[in-house]
Formats: structure tokens, C-alpha cells, sequence
């Protein structure tokens, strides 16, 4: 019992720092969040079965993998070069210690502009290149959101 409400306290530890880790960049989001439905599943109350905790899995690595992936492909989709890439990523981490949450979502887009304005000093292009950098930012976040969401729902779906 002791085991038990000890395992469903480090799942809600996971389950939170993952749900915040899908918006921060220092924190593992997706992975987080399954690590938490693996460490409930060992509860005396889950009747989460092994199988849903691989297939967990598995989609918590493809969405890893998009999400890598995701911003820098949109950047690339959009005409933009490294220096739109690297200014997304600095963006990405200068405005969450700037400007907190709303900074998240203006840093990578202000960073990939920034970045490409060094390279190129293409107005046009730039802004073209941080909008991408934005659609892929938005939509790894929001698919991760989305994910994270699903595995806690069907965590707490096998409590019951």
C-alpha cells in the first residue's frame, strides 16, 4: 500500500513536470509523461496492461522525433537557412528567460527572423522563415500537448 501511494505520487511528479516540459525547452515533455504512466502501471490500482504501455511508447518516441524535427523542417520549408535555425532555437530559449510563457512563442518566431536577417538581409525572406519556424514550433507543441494529454487520461482511465 505504502509502495503504491508512493509510485502514484512519483507518476503525478512526472505527469507535471512532463505536461510543463512539452512547453519548456529543458525538460523532456512527452517522455516525461509516459515515464509517469510507466511508474503507475506498477500500482496495485492501474489496470494499465503492458501492451498499452508499449504502444505508449512507441508513440511518445515518434512524436519525439517529430517534434526534433518539426521546426527545423518547417524553417527549412519556408526558405530559411542555419542561421534561422540557430535563431529559432536561441529565440526559443532567450524568451522563456524574457518574457515567460508569451516568450515561448514570440522568442523562436523573433530569433528565426533575427537569424536570418544576419545571413541575408532579406526582409521578406526572413519573415517567411520565421513563420515556418512558428508553424512548426506551434505544431510540435500542441501534438505533444495532445499526446501528453491522451496518456494521462488513459492512466487515469485505468484507475477506474
Amino acid at each position: 500500500m505504502i509502495l503504491d501511494i508512493a509510485l502514484i505520487i512519483l507518476a503525478s511528479l512526472s505527469f507535471l513536470a512532463g505536461v510543463a516540459g512539452c512547453v519548456l525547452p529543458v525538460l523532456p515533455g512527452v517522455p516525461l509523461v509516459w515515464l509517469g504512466l510507466l511508474l503507475g502501471k506498477f500500482t496495485s490500482f492501474s489496470s494499465m496492461t503492458g501492451r498499452g504501455v508499449i504502444v505508449w511508447g512507441l508513440v511518445t518516441l515518434a512524436v519525439t522525433v517529430f517534434d526534433s524535427v518539426a521546426s527545423v523542417w518547417f524553417t527549412k520549408k519556408s526558405g530559411g537557412t542555419r542561421g534561422g535555425t540557430w535563431g529559432s532555437v536561441i529565440g526559443l530559449i532567450a524568451g522563456l528567460f524574457l518574457a515567460g510563457p508569451l516568450g515561448i512563442i514570440i522568442g523562436p518566431f523573433l530569433g528565426a527572423f533575427a537569424g536570418e536577417m544576419l545571413v541575408n538581409d532579406d526582409v521578406r525572406k526572413a519573415l517567411h522563415s520565421a513563420v515556418g519556424s512558428l508553424k512548426g514550433f506551434l505544431l510540435g507543441t500542441g501534438l505533444k500537448l495532445m499526446v501528453s494529454g491522451l496518456i494521462v487520461w488513459s492512466f487515469v482511465k485505468s484507475l477506474f
